[in-house]
């Protein structure tokens, strides 16, 4: 059985799902070498080329209405701080600018915005490296994650240094075994938590023990081994110094959210919850939020590990209903009993229903059964309890759970188009997922990396 590397343990994830050896190889070799193209629930896909083709994306209009669509197009950019950035030459507030979904950084990425207050003419004063954006169309109301259906993929896996032939039947055989499977198992990838420093969860379970001087070190000072040497360099000087003035100096400008932090603390060094507010709200809730994913995840690796099926329940489960469009309904779920077990597994079988595991929070319950068992340890393992994510001193950071499918399929995965050059492969990879499911988890099964981290997760 193929070895799980050490830093996907540390995030939950202690299984493959499949037994393929990989294909191994590496992908963003550059950063052409993943695009994603987001898909709207009416069909609309948000196009890296763009076309002089009108769309009627979601109704759009081209008589002038409150909100502006756009389709944004960047590169090495993360989705924040690019509409940051186009707001700022807007002369705009960055909350104008609404989105359906967060995009890979180290990615070619096209996804729709809706711009608060503009015309077709103004987005013209965009001109910022690395960013594009393209008027659709105006629209009453702004952009949510409610008209998100997924995102469609071209990914190349680079420097495969294994025959063509036996590629081709592994990256075949992956994608079968997934298939009969019904689909990759959900897990968060390795961008949840921050692929060369994955310390985001380790700073939300600090904030949940209530020790916010802890979760403002843990995330200013704790060096990467894999990160930048500068960034490296100032972490640690300030872990040893605990000296925010010194280290506001030090930091390299990319760290923009720590300098934003650090900031505040060379002017009231002992203040570290409030330290916290001075960061953007989707920012603060990203800590709790990767805590809960790292959770979820190590629920997933104990249900596979104890030979818990995925694909059917057992009583005590929770299962959520599908839409046409494929997404599960998280907020409306059952439990399975022993009357009706054998209806849901019908279910499950004919598409209709997914099984479901907890997102831990202040109201979500825990699975019943032999699940729900395996949670509990889980928890008592990890100190937690549910009433913890009830955060009293920064509302921001609560979050009261949900639902998540323990499986999501694989959609319109085309034949791997393979190609040689200098006695290396290149196979180039074209799926959909739905929203919230990570490229890089379906690529783990095919790759099977040995290093995540060289390998470009």
């Amino acid at each position: 059985m193929q070895l799980v590397p050490e830093i996907d343990c540390l995030l939950g994830i202690n299984v493959y799902a499949t037994q393929t050896s990989g294909v191994g190889g590496r992908i963003r070799g550059v950063t052409q070498d993943f695009q994603v193209e987001e898909l709207l629930v009416d069909g609309s896909k948000a196009p890296i080329t763009p076309t002089q083709k009108t769309t009627s994306t979601l109704g759009a209009s081209l008589e002038r209405q409150r909100h502006l669509l756009c389709v944004l197009v960047k590169q090495n950019w993360d989705t924040f701080l690019a509409t940051k950035n186009v707001a700022s030459q807007l002369d705009l507030g960055q909350n104008s600018i609404q989105i359906a979904g967060i995009k890979d950084a180290k990615a070619v990425t096209a996804q729709y915005v809706t711009i608060e207050n503009l015309t077709m003419e103004d987005i013209s004063k965009v001109n910022i490296k690395g960013i594009n954006i393209h008027p659709v169309g105006y629209l009453r109301n702004p952009l949510s994650v409610f008209y998100l259906l997924g995102n469609h993929f071209k990914i190349k896996i680079t420097n495969i240094t294994q025959d063509p032939a036996i590629v081709n039947k592994q990256v075949n055989q992956t994608i079968n075994e997934v298939t009969q499977l019904g689909g990759i198992p959900n897990f968060y990838g390795h961008q949840r938590f921050g692929t060369t420093r994955p310390i985001t969860h380790l700073v939300g379970k600090a904030i949940l023990e209530g020790n916010f001087e802890k979760a403002a070190l843990l995330f200013l000072a704790n060096p990467s081994p894999h990160e930048h040497y500068e960034s490296k360099q100032a972490r640690t000087e300030l872990q040893q110094t605990r000296d925010f003035k010194a280290a506001l100096e030090h930091y390299p400008k990319q760290l923009r959210y720590e300098r934003i932090m650090l900031k505040y603390l060379n002017e009231k060094p002992n203040e570290f919850i409030k330290a916290f507010n001075v960061l953007p709200l989707k920012l603060q809730a990203l800590f709790i939020q990767a805590y809960q994913s790292y959770l979820f995840n190590h629920f997933l690796s104990k249900r596979i590990k104890a030979g818990l099926p995925l694909n059917k329940v057992e009583v005590g489960d929770f299962v959520v209903r599908v839409e046409r469009t494929g997404l599960p309904m998280v907020n409306m779920s059952q439990t399975v009993t022993t009357q009706n077990q054998t209806k849901i597994n019908e279910a499950l079988s004919s598409g209709k229903m997914r099984l479901a595991l907890p997102i831990v929070g202040f109201k979500q319950k825990l699975s019943n059964g032999p699940m729900g068992e395996l949670e509990q340890c889980i928890l008592q393992q990890e100190k937690v309890n549910l009433n913890s994510f009830h955060i009293t001193d920064n509302s921001n950071m609560s979050n009261k759970g949900s639902l998540r499918t323990a499986l999501t399929p694989v959609q319109n995965f085309k034949p791997p188009i393979i190609s040689k050059q200098d006695n290396e492969l290149t196979t180039l990879l074209e799926f959909t997922l739905l929203r919230g499911c990570y490229a890089t988890v379906l690529l783990r099964e095919i790759i099977k990396p040995q290093n995540p981290i060289t390998a470009g997760f």
